[in-house]
């Protein structure tokens, strides 16, 4: 499965290049993106390609894709029950789950040593251009694979610990909004000046989900069902540095 992912991710990056390389289109807005971010215990990178359509009477909107490699690497970083979301929120409706209420009494946690995770993402991005040097956008990762270092790690559940030598990164990514989603997620809402016609900067508040599953232990939740998944989310500031083709 991960293999066929980042395939089609390499495929999607190499169609939409090929595509601007013919087509020099003033409506088209193509770059790559390096940025850096910090938080609690955690600190990542990311490596961006984006290609944006820009929309409307006055193409003041952009809206597009790209792909997104995050790294991210930390130290004890404490991961919480990944889900189902029945049992971690007080309802699940899709989007709307963000403000649904914790179930804290459900939850586990598996706090990971030395955890670094790469997540290779498809990623869809929408911005909006005050001035043609000053703009703002969003972009959130939608689908991709991870990969990364296993790790010792120490889970407890009612009160009692016990250790898990081999916890590693969840392989699968998948966007389904809140404690629905699977694996390691990046978005960004950002502000952004260019300084010519080429290079920009980026000012970046990140939320980050990343994600473990349990090697040889489970958290058996009231219910019955069975859990080995683990995610810590995080707040993040940082800067980028985009090059416009």
């Amino acid at each position: 499965m991960k293999t066929k992912v980042i395939a089609l991710i390499c495929f999607l990056i190499t169609a939409c290049t090929l595509k601007a390389q013919q087509t020099k289109n003033p409506n088209i807005n193509q770059f790559v993106d390096l940025a850096g971010t910090i938080g609690k215990s955690q600190g990542t990178g990311a490596l961006s390609y984006v290609y944006n359509w820009r929309i409307g009477k006055k193409r003041k909107i952009e809206a597009g894709l790209g792909a997104r490699l995050t790294s991210v690497a930390g130290t004890k970083l404490t991961y919480t029950t990944a889900g189902p979301a029945r049992l971690t929120r007080t309802f699940t409706t899709p989007f709307v789950i963000f403000f649904a209420g914790q179930k804290t009494e459900n939850w586990d946690t598996l706090t990971v040593q030395r955890p670094f995770v790469n997540a290779l993402n498809v990623t869809i991005n929408l911005g909006y251009n005050f001035t043609p040097k000053l703009s703002a956008g969003f972009n959130i990762d939608l689908i991709g694979a991870s990969f990364g270092r296993k790790s010792s790690s120490i889970f407890k559940t009612n009160g009692e610990m016990s250790t898990d030598p081999v916890s590693k990164p969840t392989t699968f990514n998948l966007l389904l909004t809140g404690d629905h989603d699977q694996g390691s997620l990046n978005s960004e809402f950002f502000i952004k000046y260019m300084l010519g016609d080429k290079w920009g900067v980026r000012a970046i508040y990140q939320f980050l989900f990343t994600e473990y599953t349990a090697g040889s232990v489970k958290q058996t939740a009231p219910d019955g069902t069975v859990i080995d998944r683990f995610r810590n989310k995080a707040n993040n500031f940082g800067l980028g540095v985009s090059y416009r083709f």
